[in-house]
């Protein structure tokens, strides 16, 4: 059903206004014409949601208010804010009582649309009032959608800053759980070079090949220096590999 034909048949609406609406909504604006003012706003928005619902607020010569979702009378207009707040203050609640990363997303992700909702609200009713005159509760109505439009942009940043705090704050715990692995990794290394030597040397001598040193060092003395002869090996394998790896990290925190 086309955006136009939500205007009810018994609104007086000029011609020049008819004229104006399209099939869509379009963006939040304010009409004016023979001291006639109709009021295109959009309902509060979902985060997934692409096309906007159009709500129409229509003044007529007189001063008497109608709307196409709050009936009649000046506070239709307010009850359509009230839904604003009332979102508005559940994503305030939900930013204060968040419990991770993705609560935050969610957030975020409805809060954009609102705000930019919220801003072009403020817009439209801000035009209207230049248009009307010295129409009370139309001010007062303006005010209350800059409140709105200032509250959504309170919340985006909080909501923004949290996720960007949380997410750096992740990130840190991230990386001191590598340099943490790294450092396991690099003593493990470390005790494997310390015995590898050792245990190449005690599986080649306990071969069943006659070496000569059995005759040469007479048990234990063969048992002992393979042994010493290993640890020292390893040491040696051990604290090259140390001394380049603190090599390398003295360079990084240099650059």
């Amino acid at each position: 059903m086309p955006f136009s034909a939500l205007v009810p048949a018994s609104w007086q609406l000029p011609p020049d206004i008819q004229q104006r609406l399209g099939d869509r909504p379009g963006r939040q604006r304010a009409m004016v014409a023979g001291g006639h003012l109709l009021l295109i706003l959009h309902a509060p928005p979902k985060a997934e949601e692409r096309e906007r619902a159009g709500r129409l607020f229509w003044r007529n010569a007189t001063g008497e208010w109608q709307s196409t979702h709050h009936g009649a009378g000046p506070e239709a207009l307010n009850k359509h804010l009230d839904e604003y707040d009332k979102i508005l203050i559940h994503y305030d609640h939900a930013e204060d009582n968040f419990k991770d990363v993705e609560t935050l997303r969610q957030v975020l992700d409805g809060l954009v649309p609102l705000q930019r909702s919220t801003r072009n609200q403020h817009q439209a009713l801000q035009d209207a009032r230049k248009w009307v005159g010295d129409d009370r509760h139309l001010i007062n109505v303006r005010d209350r959608a800059y409140e709105l439009e200032r509250s959504a942009e309170i919340i985006y940043q909080d909501v923004k800053n949290n996720l960007e705090f949380v997410t750096a704050r992740q990130g840190e715990e991230q990386a001191n759980s590598a340099h943490e692995m790294s450092v396991a990794a690099h003593r493990l290394n470390l005790l494997a070079a310390f015995f590898f030597p050792l245990a190449t040397l005690c599986t080649l001598f306990g071969m069943e090949l006659k070496n000569g040193l059995e005759e040469a060092l007479p048990p234990p003395r063969a048992f002992f220096t393979i042994v010493g002869l290993g640890l020292l090996l390893g040491f040696i394998l051990a604290t090259v590999l140390f001394r380049k790896s603190r090599r390398k990290h003295v360079n990084q925190e240099r650059r």
